[in-house]
């Protein structure tokens, strides 16, 4: 007689051998992950479980400033996704920072952080990061990435357009970017 439907097993086997890493959450801390997850950041399951996000960002303000920005956009669509800066635990590549696409889900919109589900795909071989860029220049990169004007930018990250402006504008020189277009396709190829 075939089964009639995936089983509780089936969708363990799912999260376990999902392509990208994968976690649960509660309250910005990591409930549960899957190897992926373990391999992309160089750590155990023992190591991640228990852990707030913070250790997955190259700086706590990083990581504060994002939960700020996101956090309304979850309770309003009750998921989330951006391209953005991350840095490995352990392993041979501790430290390291590197592009990561990240996507979750808030399983209570009025409460985003409560509890949450989220992807991470490593970006690195398609998009080299380029060493010595401050956590600010990250978050202005990260947008630009996404086709945002100065003035988008500024009100996700809660500055000036013109701040923007300064931080593109090093940006380019840290690139030997000429315009905008060209910086873009520096911080694509590498």
């Amino acid at each position: 007689m075939p089964p009639h439907g995936p089983t509780l097993d089936d969708y363990r086997l799912a999260f376990e051998l999902a392509p990208v890493g994968m976690a649960l959450s509660r309250h910005r801390v990591m409930v549960d992950c899957n190897q992926a997850l373990c391999d992309m950041f160089g750590a155990t399951r023992d190591e991640l479980v228990g852990q707030s996000f913070r250790i997955l960002y190259p700086s706590a303000a990083e990581f504060e400033r994002i939960g700020e920005r996101i956090a309304p956009i979850l309770n309003a669509c009750g998921t989330y996704s951006d391209e953005r800066i991350m840095r490995r635990v352990g392993g041979p590549l501790a430290g390291q920072t590197f592009w990561c696409h990240v996507m979750g889900r808030a399983l209570d919109r009025s409460d985003p952080h409560a509890a949450g589900i989220w992807s991470f795909e490593d970006l690195s071989a398609r998009r080299p990061l380029q060493a010595g860029l401050t956590a600010r220049e990250r978050e202005v990169a990260a947008l630009l990435l996404k086709g945002c004007t100065a003035k988008q930018a500024a009100r996700q990250l809660g500055i000036s357009p013109r701040t923007v402006e300064v931080h593109r504008t090093r940006l380019m020189r840290k690139l030997g970017a000429r315009s905008t277009v060209e910086l873009v396709q520096r911080l694509l190829t590498g």
